[in-house]
This record gives C-alpha cells, sequence and structure tokens, in this order.
C-alpha cells in the first residue's frame, strides 16, 4: 500500500472499478439509476483477468486501484467485479480504510445480489455460474448462509465465457458451446435450481443465451439493477456520503492498458462510443 497518501478531503466523483470491461453493466446500470452524478470508471485490463489469480494478488491489484480512485478524488468506490469483491473486500474495509481515510467507503457487488436471492427461490436451491476465483472463494455460499438459513447453493466455474465476450466471441457457436456446457453441468449438479445467479459482471452479455438453456420456471438474477438500486438505497441512508459525491453528470474512463483497445472492447458493453484515458498504477 502507498505510504503517507494525501488523499483529497472534498467531494468527488463515485468510483467504478473492474479488472476489466464487465464492470461497465454495472455503471451502465448506476448511471441509470443516478444520472446526475459524476463518476470516474478504472479497468485493469493491463493485469486481467483475476479470476485465476490467488487471494493476495488479487488483494494487492484491488487495493493499489482502488488508492488510485481515492486519490483522483472519489470517496466512494463500488467494486463492480466479484472476484474482487470475493477476494479483496473485507481485507481492504476491515485493514486499510481505517488507515487510509476512515470516511471513504468501498461498495462490491456480492452482498447486494445476495441479499437479493432469498425472496427470488422457492425451492431454496440456487446455482451460481462465475469465474473459477469467485467459485474458488466459497463467498457467494458464506453470505448466502449468513443471511439465508436453508439455502443450497451449487456452483459452476466458467474458464471460458470471459475470454468469449472480451475478445467479442460471445455471439458464435464457439460461445453457444461453452454456454451450454456449463449450464447443462450445473443443472445436472443440481436438477431442483429455481434461481441462477451470475456471479460475473460480463455474464449479461450471456443472459439471453443461458435463459433459452434454462427449464421454464428457472429465474435468472443478473447484478446490474440490483447493485444499481442497493447504490441509491446506501446513500439515501447515509446523506453524509451523498454529500461528498459531486453531481454534474460526467464521467470519465481510464484502462491500466491501451486506451484504443479499451475504448473499442467497452462499445460491446456500452453500445457507445467512449473516449478512455490511460493510468498508470504504481
Amino acid at each position: 500500500m502507498k505510504q503517507n497518501l494525501k488523499l483529497p478531503d472534498v467531494p468527488g466523483p463515485i468510483g467504478v472499478f473492474d479488472s476489466g470491461y464487465g464492470g461497465l453493466t454495472i455503471l451502465e446500470k448506476i448511471r441509470t439509476e443516478l444520472p446526475e452524478y459524476d463518476y470516474i470508471y478504472l479497468g485493469d485490463n493491463a493485469r486481467t483477468p483475476y479470476g485465476t489469480r490467488s487471494f493476495d494478488v488479487v488483494y494487492k491489484y484491488t487495493l493499489e486501484c482502488v488508492t488510485q480512485l481515492f486519490e483522483m478524488g472519489c470517496q466512494l468506490v463500488v467494486l463492480a467485479c466479484n472476484t474482487a469483491s470475493a477476494k479483496a473486500l473485507r481485507s481492504i474495509q476491515q485493514r486499510d480504510l481505517p488507515l487510509l481515510d476512515p470516511r471513504r467507503r468501498v461498495l462490491g457487488v456480492i452482498r447486494p445480489t445476495v441479499e437479493a436471492v432469498g425472496a427470488m427461490t422457492t425451492s431454496k436451491h440456487i446455482g451460481l455460474l462465475a469465474t473459477v476465483g469467485t467459485v474458488q472463494s466459497n463467498s457467494y455460499p458464506l453470505e448466502i448462509q449468513k443471511l439465508h438459513e436453508g439455502i443450497v447453493v451449487t456452483s459452476e466455474a466458467c474458464p471460458m465465457w470471459v475470454p468469449l465476450i472480451e475478445n467479442n466471441e460471445y455471439q458464435t457457436e464457439g460461445a453457444d458451446y461453452f454456454v451450454r456446457k456449463n449450464v447443462e453441468h450445473l443443472l445436472a449438479a443440481d436438477p431442483l435450481i429455481d434461481v441462477v445467479m451470475l456471479g460475473c459482471t460480463h455474464y449479461p452479455l450471456l443472459e439471453n443465451k443461458i435463459k433459452t438453456l434454462l427449464p421454464d420456471g428457472v429465474r435468472v438474477l443478473s447484478q446490474g439493477d440490483i447493485v444499481s438500486r442497493s447504490l441509491v438505497d446506501y446513500l439515501q441512508r447515509h446523506p453524509e456520503m451523498d454529500d461528498l459525491c459531486t453531481k454534474n453528470a460526467s464521467i470519465r474512463y481510464f484502462s491500466t492498458e491501451s486506451v484504443e483497445k479499451f475504448s473499442s472492447s467497452a462499445s460491446i458493453f456500452l453500445k457507445e462510443e467512449i473516449k478512455a484515458e490511460h493510468l498508470d498504477i504504481n
């Protein structure tokens, strides 16, 4: 962690962080709910994917990016990344924020997703589609058991999905094969599943494919709407934090990799042209 930080003590934009592009699906929904706020999106594309990395590495990278967003004026940062939320959020909240600035906040995507899923299931059998890292972290089953006693979670790691999406191959027959393989394996592991959680912010781009493979009555839980509504609720319950978020309806995009590549790939997720800026994480 950087030492002797001089963090801005004034209102600033909301920071949204992801290891790559998937967090753009969360940002899009947040901006729909809170269009008047200012945002900085940071994608650590130079070091993606996080999903296959160890807890220590994901924690180190996530903390570096959160610290960078703090230095850029963000008082509130959303980890729009399941792997970072699973492997780094708690350590940052408990260990680092008290040292960096106890007034600042870092929020994740797992808790609001877990809070919402309990009301969606009748069978109390839930499926999770996620990256290898998120599945191995066991974060979703642990959080679900804390809030919803008796719910059974069956997890399926989908290592090919993110590369297919980020290379704009998610509409190909090859993508169809891998999506079908993982969904069928999940359902075979527990035929009583009646809710499937998409535990990666990339996966909404595959949601329509996934739905065609599910039996009637099985619902899909996608994170964008849930996380955005949760953020609205959080700011309403914490007006002191809301006062620290500037509201000029602006947005800036930063990537640790090529800005040309980021701007091109981001259009897959946002369906609009953007101009990104390069940022080195020291």
